[in-house]
């Protein structure tokens, strides 16, 4: 008859042991809901993505004067008046053309984009003074946009290709109800190593964007403000304010006119007219 010493021990070693199965069980499977959880996030904000995207085709081309305003850690600050005509591209990247009208020491000056949904955007700048047109290399275009807050790249045209995208969660900012997602650059010479980016739920329109550095830190945040709608669809920001954490400096662009469907075509966006614009 086994004494009640035995029976002690044997029903302790069953309990470890079925304490093991279970605790093995478990961890097993939090480590598959962790897994699945990253993955979900990935197709959500995909999808989530995908959708902002399919809001914004089929506006054509537009025109827009606007104002640049450049502030540095003092305070003080100096403003640009340019044009800004972009062209809508099926199956690839938008184009656009940046012309200074003011002040004189950078009037001329006109900065051409051609996004791609796939590889480097091709850019090229034109400098009045030195006549000559300057081809932007993709491994420079981390560098600030005429003494701006802006780098080369943020001027970019939105490309799903662009990124790979994981929504992190749904926040409240600034009164209304938001995505929040992760954007990973897949261009290897990017000068960020990811983008949070908040998108209301009801347009997807993007509200905020954090911009951190090569070494993970937060170097700069954009915030739209003052959106206005157009050909009863397309929504645009008409203040974008560009904050430099690292630097104290910040760059303000504000639409002052803007205009849908106004004719552009290809030839107004090739490289051998940027001495020409006017």
């Amino acid at each position: 008859m086994m004494s009640s010493v035995n029976r002690i021990a044997t029903t302790m070693a069953r309990f470890s042991l079925v304490s093991m199965i279970a605790f093995s069980a478990t961890f097993a499977y939090s480590g598959n809901v962790y897994a699945s959880g990253v993955e979900s996030g990935k197709e959500r904000g995909l999808e989530i993505a995908t959708e902002r995207k399919a809001r914004d085709i089929g506006w054509g081309d537009s025109v827009a004067t606007m104002e640049m305003l450049l502030q540095n850690a003092q305070g003080e600050s100096s403003a640009r008046l340019m044009r800004l005509k972009s062209l809508e591209v099926a199956e690839d990247g938008d184009k656009g053309l940046t012309i200074f009208d003011e002040p004189r020491d950078v009037k001329g000056t006109a900065f051409l984009n051609h996004s791609h949904t796939v590889g480097a955007d091709d850019q090229w700048l034109y400098l009045p003074a030195l006549k000559r047109v300057k081809r932007i290399s993709s491994r420079n275009k981390s560098g600030p946009f005429m003494g701006s807050e802006f780098a080369y790249e943020d001027l970019s045209s939105f490309e799903l290709e662009k990124y790979k995208f994981r929504y992190l969660n749904d926040e409240e900012f600034e009164g209304q109800l938001t995505y929040l997602l992760e954007q990973i650059p897949t261009d290897k010479n990017s000068g960020y190593t990811k983008q949070l980016v908040w998108l209301d739920q009801v347009e997807y329109r993007p509200l905020k964007v954090e911009f951190y550095d090569r070494k993970g830190a937060l170097l700069k945040t954009l915030t739209f403000t003052d959106y206005k709608q157009y050909l009863n669809q397309y929504w645009r920001a008409h203040t974008m304010a560009m904050q430099n954490h690292q630097t104290g400096k910040n760059t303000v662009l504000t639409t002052q006119e803007l205009s849908f469907q106004t004719g552009l075509e290809e030839s107004d966006f090739q490289k051998n007219t940027l001495k020409r614009v006017r």
